[in-house]
């Protein structure tokens, strides 16, 4: 038995002072009376602020009474020497505000590790490079940045607290710790830095719904809430058996599944997820869709998962949830409606007619598009970092984007293989001008086979991060050439880097691009990588799908904002553009493909997500 706290407690009879939400004879009970959470996950990060009321109402014509979110931390503080923001897109009190005003609880997650098919699982990159530290433990190098980030973060939140007017009902201890190590003084930790802070509201863990997952992840003093997307009946008796104290709540129910590039893009018939639903339900458990709407991972904030290789997420997260990612009503969510409903007892309300209302994206259309300058003319002309191995964008100073790394090497008089040692995630090799291949990290170390020179020649290797890993032992792994470059069997020394941050402005990209090519007096070519120019133009914003035919691999700008990656193996095919990033009147495209530049883009009538060939019937 883990010894009391003299921190709230948070389980078993009683409830925490001034809490809202509390536990009696192993019932949840909000101000006393009997409680069952409806919830849905909708992230504040990957849906445009313009859109955040539209997305909560549809939430309320679902039937929750809760809305559940996470906090990416990486989101408000990408940079270390800078101060959490939370203004603008970051103002996480105007999203629960919100919430408030719709007439739903909230649930926050703020981890900070968080998962989600996040970049780095919603770290800063900074947070997680130090040599020697282990990630999501007790040790003092791991917690200390967490401490200085939950001394901005929880004066925000501590106000919206349900016990202070506000929305704010449960706040979440960690995030599936038991997946991931044992450390249990790590929990009480991070539990201890929400309740010192000023957190009174009911405290919870969440892990898999098994012993296994349990063991590494609940504390015996604190709620614990399950994740699963199937089979909560067995995981319902797995709690009446170890902790009988705790009402049952499925925080995260799998009724869809997110996409990697290169795979299939996955699908959950809406009658195999809603009785799912109504089983946990008709158990009197409490449950939280995950996703009730999945919104984007605009710019470069998808993460990645690790099987042998790397699996970067793609930028859409319309993980085939009820509200689609441009806000549609799907067959799901009338499904989860009715099963909602039917939990609450009470008879469906009208769902609001403008929320019926099928989208009216702007009409399809070809756009021609101009090529620009070249890619190796950017990546050439930033400011060199010179260095014996090759660096590591930590090192570097860069959380995602691009390294350009060059280097003089000696080729020998027969066939050569270059290889790269460490490759994280997916390379370009230049040799003296000439693309001689493509690595990804799995075959990094099998390497390029060249021909003989016999000569010293110039290497360029151009390595893309793809996405920080966000689940498993391999998170906080770093990107970049993590060890060094081999001709055959030997080391090539003395490197010289050049970071490409994509998300700084694109005007001084594209300023650094024609920079480099006036000095290489290059002129753009038609078909290979580089820039490529469009205009869009609107009479009145409306939502589209902006699809790239004849395009390779790369990233799309919509008036200087970074819309997100596209890559033309698929799942996805057009990426989401809401109608708050349009203007009335000319709007810019702009794109860097690195590999091969089409002659046009198309805005698409619907969304192309991917054929759906994976139906998934059975999650956790």
């Amino acid at each position: 038995m883990e010894a009391q706290l003299s921190t709230p407690t948070l389980s078993g009879e009683g409830e925490s002072a001034g809490s809202v939400l509390s536990i009696h004879g192993g019932q949840l009970r909000r101000h006393g009376e009997p409680h069952r959470i409806l919830a849905g996950a909708i992230h504040y990060f990957r849906v445009h602020p313009d859109q955040w009321e539209d997305r909560i109402a549809r939430l309320v014509a679902i039937g929750a009474n809760t809305l559940d979110t996470y906090v990416a931390w990486n989101f408000h503080q990408p940079r270390q020497d800078t101060a959490p923001s939370f203004d603008g897109w970051r103002d996480l009190a105007r999203f629960i505000t919100l919430a408030g005003d719709a007439g739903l609880d909230v649930i926050v997650r703020p981890g900070p590790y968080i998962c989600a098919e996040w970049d780095n699982a919603g770290f800063p990159a900074w947070a997680t490079s130090t040599p020697g530290v282990a990630l999501r433990s007790s040790d003092p190098a791991f917690t200390a940045p967490i401490e200085a980030w939950f001394d901005a973060l929880v004066p925000i939140l501590a106000p919206l607290q349900a016990s202070q007017g506000g929305p704010v009902v449960a706040v979440q201890v960690e995030n599936e710790y038991g997946s991931y190590g044992d450390d249990k003084d790590y929990l009480r930790w991070n539990r201890t830095a929400l309740a010192e802070r000023g957190i009174t509201e009911l405290l919870f863990t969440a892990d898999g719904g098994t012993d296994y997952f349990l063991d590494g992840g609940a504390l015996e003093d604190t709620w614990a809430a399950a994740t699963l997307g199937s089979r909560g009946e067995e995981a319902v008796e797995v709690w009446k058996r170890r902790r009988p104290q705790d009402p049952f709540f499925n925080v995260e129910f799998w009724n869809g599944w997110f996409d990697h590039w290169n795979e299939q893009h996955h699908t959950r018939a809406a009658g195999d997820a809603a009785g799912e639903v109504r089983t946990i339900l008709d158990l009197d458990g409490s449950i939280c869709l995950y996703m009730a709407h999945g919104g984007t991972n605009f710019g470069l904030t998808s993460g990645a998962n690790h099987d042998k290789v790397i699996q970067p997420t793609v930028t859409s997260y319309d993980s085939d949830a009820p509200i689609a990612e441009d806000g549609t009503l799907t067959e799901k969510f009338h499904a989860m409606r009715a099963a909602f409903f039917a939990a609450a007892g009470t008879e469906p309300t009208p769902i609001p007619a403008a929320l019926l209302e099928p989208v009216r994206p702007l009409p399809a259309q070809r756009i021609p598009a101009t090529p620009g300058t070249g890619l190796l003319e950017l990546v050439r002309a930033g400011a060199p970092v010179a260095s014996v191995k090759p660096l590591s964008f930590e090192q570097l100073g860069l959380d995602r984007g691009l390294v350009h790394y060059t280097a003089t090497a000696v080729l020998p008089d027969a066939e050569a293989t270059i290889k790269i040692r460490g490759l994280h995630d997916r390379a370009y090799l230049w040799v003296d001008g000439v693309l001689a291949g493509v690595l990804d990290d799995g075959a990094g170390a099998d390497g390029i086979k060249v021909p003989g020179r016999g000569v010293a020649v110039t290497l360029e290797i151009l390595v893309e991060n793809q996405g920080r890993i966000n689940y498993g032992p391999l998170f906080g792994q770093g990107k970049g050439i993590l060890d060094g470059v081999l001709v055959n069997q030997r080391y090539v020394f003395h490197w010289e880097q050049r970071p490409v941050e994509l998300e700084r402005p694109i005007a001084e990209l594209l300023a650094a691009a024609a920079a480099g090519a006036a000095a290489a007096a290059q002129s753009p070519a038609a078909a290979g990588p580089g820039f490529a120019h469009a205009e869009l133009t609107v009479a009145e914003p409306a939502d589209a799908y902006l699809a790239l035919p004849g395009f390779g691999k790369g990233f799309v700008w919509i008036n200087g904002f970074l819309l997100g990656r596209y890559w033309e193996i698929g799942p996805q095919v057009t990426l989401y553009l809401p109608a708050p990033l349009l203007d009335p009147g000319v709007n810019t495209i702009t794109v860097l493909e690195l590999e091969h530049r089409g002659e046009a883009l198309e805005l698409r009538g619907a969304p192309e997500l991917g054929a759906a060939a994976h139906h998934v019937e059975s999650l956790g």
